[in-house]
């Protein structure tokens, strides 16, 4: 099958989740991806482990399996004089690097742009942050918790008195999307100049551009709003309400979508009252509005609320469980999911499969993550690097 970046090579110095995905999404589409990572491991082997040794020690981790499908793995030291060296004859074969640190971390392993331009001009150089450069929280550490936080998200969820964080990481897979967007944009223009360029992701730059709309409407009209659990504020019904066996969310936008509701639960005589007249009358309403579909809701399964709203062609979906999310009919049949293998999974695990579907050179997980250092001496090899050379390397504590 055609893959769509055959012949490209990414080194990925990543760590977490923003660095690493953008790599792995670049591997999904045909990349030949390396993961870089320390001699003991990145820290981000073993979060949230998924796999037990026999003294029940943690091994690998499930954000680690999905992060590095399609990856070889190699450790090395960076900061090493001799690892230094291996990382400038790395850089010499790749077409794109991606590496998640603050930019003063970057200059000391020769990661940054000056340092990765001047070794190979044609590279193009992916750095996420937590801030961005330029401002003065350029050298600060974060992670998407803290960028939810600054970015208002976190503020204008749950209710004044508790401010609730998202349990996904939005921001971090968000960072990782668009750097990915953005090195295959970098590519693209390569074509015509043969140069590449510093594409660079910031986690709080992501979170802002996603509270656009709310960030916009203070800066305009000042509004100051506040939280409201999970009741939407510019359009309505829009909530979370109870059935009889469960949660289901309601989300209408627009006059059509609210008279179809409306005639549904029977108040058509609200399509002609000023109180809901606009979206925006309705957000300033909202109170009402899902009051009246709580009620509808209260004497109904999840089956029937939905099935009634289904037929009347309004939006609404279940409130799954993590576990009725992976029996979901939908979810499985439409291939969200993707198998993997790994050491010490008897049955492998179903990793989240390429979230954009392309026709003619779909993203595909061809190859498992990697075991710590699985590919170190077939990479060193293909650098000349064989031997005794090698072994002297690992003596010295530099792979």
């Amino acid at each position: 099958m055609k893959t769509a970046l055959s012949g490209i090579r990414v080194l990925d110095f990543g760590r977490y989740i923003a660095g690493p995905y953008c790599a792995a999404l670049l591997g999904d589409m045909g990349a030949e991806v390396i993961r870089i990572e320390k001699r003991d491991g990145s820290e981000d082997r073993a979060l949230v482990p998924v796999i037990h040794d026999a003294e029940g020690n943690p091994g690998e981790g499930a954000l680690f399996l999905q992060m590095n499908r399609n990856k070889k793995g190699m450790t090395l030291d960076p900061a090493h004089p001799r690892g230094r060296e291996i990382v400038r004859k790395l850089i010499r074969t790749a077409d794109v690097v991606v590496v998640n640190l603050p930019p003063q971390t970057l200059v000391s392993l020769g990661l940054d742009w000056d340092s990765v331009h001047a070794i190979n001009p044609r590279t193009v150089l992916t750095t996420v942050s937590a801030f961005g450069s330029g401002g003065p929280y350029a050298e600060r550490l974060g992670f998407d918790g803290v960028a939810q936080a600054m970015s208002g998200a976190v503020y204008m969820s749950g209710t004044p008195e508790q401010p609730v964080r998202a349990a996904a990481s939005w921001v971090d897979f968000g960072t990782a999307s668009l750097a990915a967007f953005g090195t295959m944009t970098a590519l693209y223009a390569r074509n015509a100049t043969g140069l590449g360029q510093h594409v660079e992701g910031a986690l709080l730059r992501t979170a802002v551009t996603y509270m656009s709309q709310t960030l916009i409407e203070q800066d305009v009209l000042a509004k100051n709003r506040v939280a409201t659990l999970n009741r939407g504020q510019t359009a309505g019904p829009s909530d979370i309400f109870r059935c009889t066996d469960g949660w289901i969310t309601i989300l209408i936008n627009g006059n059509p979508l609210f008279r179809r509701w409306a005639r549904m639960v029977g108040e058509e005589a609200w399509i002609e009252d000023p109180r809901f007249a606009s979206d925006e009358a309705r957000g300033d309403n909202g109170e009402v509005l899902s009051a009246r579909a709580a009620a509808w809701c209260r004497t109904r399964s999840v089956a029937e609320a939905l099935d009634a709203l289904a037929r009347a062609k309004v939006p609404a979906g279940p409130v799954l469980s993590p576990q009725q999310l992976l029996d979901d009919p939908h979810v499985n049949a439409a291939g969200f999911f993707a198998p993997v293998s790994f050491p010490g999974l008897a049955d492998g695990a179903r990793i989240m499969a390429t979230p954009v579907v392309l026709s003619e050179t779909p993203g595909r997980i061809t190859q498992a993550p990697p075991v710590l250092g699985q590919h170190t001496e077939e990479l060193l090899a293909e650098l000349g690097i064989r031997g005794e050379e090698a072994e002297s390397l690992r003596r010295d504590g530099v792979i």
